[in-house]
């Protein structure tokens, strides 16, 4: 029991030192970080999008879902930079942090799926799909410290329901189709995703609107 309760004590202390490091660390450093590891998220997700683009049979394309399908379409978003800049930081950060937070099921079952894709770099891609896990629980866990941060308004998380299953497709045609649009939802949303957190850092950064 003494066993316990001293591992328990160590694990209290450690993630204590972990939130005050972080509390210490300027808003504009952390900015800094998060809009470095969205960027390699949306990096990441257009060069596996193009790859699979190469090896989608004409049959597939006539089949795959149109971008409004995307489970994140109902999330009401800035249309293009002009529109994000009039918004609030809570309010970029709370979409931010929606969309992010929306892609941790899709992001499971892409894994899943990749390891019985037909496609020449089955294996590449797969590696790569566990790699935007990693960078999207990693910034996850960024902006949860960032929204404290912003303010309360930017806590607010947005419910958007994914109602996709561990299996993407029966055949092989169709797995390839609707991995390759889950992914090019996913980029999408990623692009918006930094988008955002770059108005947030040249804010932040007393940067004018039109360097952002």
């Amino acid at each position: 029991m003494a066993h316990r309760e001293t591992n328990g004590s160590k694990l209290f202390i450690t993630v204590l030192c972990m939130v005050a490091a972080c509390s210490a660390v300027p808003i504009n450093d952390l900015l800094d970080r998060a809009s470095q590891r969205s960027d390699m998220l949306h990096s990441l997700s257009t060069t596996l999008t193009k790859d699979l683009s190469n090896h989608v049979p004409p049959v597939g394309w006539t089949m795959m879902p149109r971008p409004p399908l995307c489970h994140t379409s109902s999330l009401q978003t800035p249309n293009d930079k002009e529109q994000a800049l009039q918004l609030s930081e809570s309010d970029l950060m709370s979409l931010a942090r929606s969309l992010l937070q929306a892609w941790q099921d899709p992001l499971v079952d892409l894994s899943n799926s990749a390891n019985s894709l037909l496609h020449p770099s089955q294996s590449s891609i797969s590696n790569k799909i566990r790699e935007l896990q990693e960078h999207s629980k990693s910034l996850g866990d960024g902006l949860d410290i960032l929204s404290g941060k912003v303010g309360p308004a930017a806590q607010a998380i947005s419910s958007l329901p994914y109602r996709g299953s561990n299996d993407i497709g029966e055949d092989n045609i169709s797995k390839l189709t609707n991995f390759h649009f889950l992914l090019s939802c996913f980029r999408r949303d990623s692009h918006k995703i930094d988008s955002f957190l770059k108005v947030l850092r040249c804010r932040a950064a007393k940067v004018q609107p039109e360097m952002c």
